[in-house]
């Protein structure tokens, strides 16, 4: 005699089977929210790709934002481009590059990505002050 119930097949997993959950290191964390934020909407598709959840992913691109994700990087060399060229002798005197060009601005991006853009006449103390603050550090 056949058996017309609907009986699906169920397979039950013990829990000794292997951990239940993964674990990232730092370095990993890093290149998959670095990678998130080489375009735009690449959030899911990073996610996709490494077998992340899209979750998880931003919670971890928030954490790089604060500077809470691995370890403090040290400064490195940025490109920077300038409008004008000085004479290779002394530098110009302070007040001569400040009335220069008085609407020029540089843009810093700190480690946290927040962007700071001041003019180019600040003073180099009152820049110094201001970077650890913004900064969090």
């Amino acid at each position: 005699m056949a058996d017309h119930k609907f009986r699906p097949l169920i397979e039950v997993l013990p829990a000794s089977d292997g951990p239940r959950r993964r674990h990232w290191s730092d370095a990993d964390k890093l290149r998959i929210v670095e990678e998130s934020f080489l375009g735009p909407r690449r959030v899911s598709a990073t996610a996709r790709r490494n077998g992340v959840g899209r979750s998880l992913l931003t919670i971890w691109r928030r954490q790089y934002q604060n500077g809470e994700l691995g370890v403090a990087r040290p400064p490195a060399f940025i490109p920077l481009m300038l409008g004008a060229e000085e004479p290779a002798g002394t530098p110009a005197p302070r007040s001569a590059r400040a009335s220069a060009d008085s609407t020029a601005k540089i843009e810093i991006v700190l480690a946290n990505g927040r962007r700071l853009t001041v003019p180019v006449a600040i003073d180099p103390a009152v820049l110094a002050g201001l970077l650890p603050v913004l900064d969090g550090a």
